[in-house]
């Protein structure tokens, strides 16, 4: 794994919101065949006020920016938890605000468990529709529910596919609104091929067909002793909590995101940008 860069802004022990810090990681895979690519990805952003206002969302695509991503990923939770003590911002307001972001290949999303959830229209329709889905559809940010898109690159092409949630609708006894199948029905045996899944657990099923799978909804567990997040919403505990982890000759890594969920409070571990820097092994 690798280190996290200093923030600008000192982080104390207990963190509500401030500049979030970048925290990078290099991989270096043979499958990766391609010339080195950056991804950054943003995840769980729980846009409310006055935890995570849109005025930090503004800031964050600035900062982002100018890393100069050749891709950006968001894998998830875009509005923000309605139990948390806070007044939540409407999902188009929050897809207006990362319109701005801009990188090479583009910016591509998938739905959290929050965004399903905590959706009033998706509520109201019994979960037919859904806001931030219907926001993203109707922005230049590709949403990728059980698809895949091919990305041509450095004169080759890789495909990045998306899973939707896998906890969403489980409390109505569904199995999750995640489709592994569909997503990868058009990419071809072998080729390169990098998954967003919104939660990291599906990284246990070992599914060869991408090298690497970028996730968020932990949080990092939000609370973080020496490594150990008690905290961490998975059923690996914190197998999956945070940062880079290869398993099997496969590589995960989790963002621990920018907002909060359940309180508004982190514990050494604060809000991040998280940067991929992807690159053939030699």
């Amino acid at each position: 794994m690798s280190p996290a860069d200093r923030p600008r802004r000192r982080h104390g022990p207990l963190t509500l919101f401030s500049h979030p810090r970048l925290v990078r990681h290099r991989i270096a895979d043979p499958r990766w065949v391609l010339p080195d690519m950056t991804i950054a990805v943003l995840s769980d952003f729980h846009i409310c006020r006055p935890w995570t206002p849109l005025s930090a969302l503004r800031r964050i695509v600035a900062m982002t920016n100018a890393l100069k991503p050749d891709l950006i990923l968001l894998p998830g939770d875009f509005i923000a938890d309605r139990h948390l003590p806070a007044q939540s911002v409407p999902a188009a307001a929050i897809v207006a605000e990362l319109a701005a972001l801009t990188a090479p290949l583009g910016a591509a999303a998938v739905l959290g468990n929050h965004d399903w959830w905590d959706c009033a229209l998706a509520r109201q329709t019994d979960f037919a529709r859904n806001s931030v889905a219907e926001a993203l559809e109707a922005s230049r940010i590709a949403l990728l529910s059980n698809r895949a898109m091919r990305i041509d690159f450095g004169g080759g092409s890789f495909w990045l596919a998306g899973i939707d949630s896998q906890r969403a609708l489980r409390r109505r006894g569904h199995r999750g609104l995640h489709d592994p199948e569909a997503a990868f029905a058009e990419v071809p045996p072998g080729a390169p091929a990098i998954l967003m899944a919104h939660e990291p657990d599906y990284f246990a099923k070992n599914d060869p067909r991408a090298f690497l799978q970028v996730s968020g909804h932990t949080h990092g567990g939000q609370l973080n002793v020496g490594g150990w997040r008690p905290l961490t919403p998975s059923a690996f505990g914190s197998r999956y909590g945070w940062g880079h982890i290869s398993e099997g000759g496969r590589h995960l890594v989790v963002s621990g995101g920018i907002g909060y969920s359940g309180l508004p409070l982190r514990i050494l571990q604060p809000p991040e940008i998280t940067l991929v820097m992807l690159q053939r092994s030699v």
